[in-house]
């Protein structure tokens, strides 16, 4: 599964695309909303290799696509829509960038063109995201891509000392 917009290329992972995911889930600023604070080798192919086996399920429920740079064919980020069961009506949206991308409009560029492919291929009815609240910059994707606000997990995960509140977000197809 090949998608384009303007600017990316957006493909189903292959297993040496480990590499590039280590490069940036290695850049400090990546662990800023993570509960982990290092990753390794294995961590990368372990991630890589859960979204290539997920291009084998029959029928398939979660597309989480490699977003790259057609120019250089460089590895930028991940973007995916992911149901729960092959009739669903509904599946979460969910991306993660380089930090070196960040604030290029790239996410938004992915997110945009995610959510299309789940309401016109997969024919769902609604996508919904969720983010940390402070994460900002995730917040603002999510309302840039038209989501609306439909509520706000209070303390709803512990991680790295603390509890964090979770913003959902949802779009329907007739909004898009």
């Amino acid at each position: 599964m090949i998608l384009t917009t303007k600017r990316l290329l957006l493909r189903e992972f292959v297993e040496d695309d480990w590499h590039a995911v280590l490069a940036y889930q290695s850049d400090p600023r990546y662990f800023r909303y993570y509960s982990f604070t290092q990753r390794s080798a294995e961590d990368a192919q372990a991630f890589v290799h859960r979204f290539i086996s997920w291009q084998k399920e029959r029928p398939r429920t979660r597309f989480q696509l490699a977003v790259t740079l057609p120019a250089e064919g460089r590895l930028i980020g991940s973007c995916g829509v992911r149901m729960v069961a092959n009739d669903a009506v509904e599946a979460e949206l969910g991306y993660e960038f380089d930090p070196s991308f960040w604030g290029q409009g790239y996410a938004t560029e992915a997110a945009r063109t995610m959510a299309a492919y789940g309401f016109k291929q997969l024919e769902l009815h609604r996508i919904w995201a969720a983010c940390l609240a402070e994460n900002i910059a995730s917040v603002r994707v999510l309302e840039k891509i038209g989501m609306k606000p439909e509520g706000r997990l209070r303390e709803n995960r512990w991680m790295k000392n603390r509890w964090w509140d979770m913003l959902v977000y949802g779009l329907l197809e007739s909004e898009l």
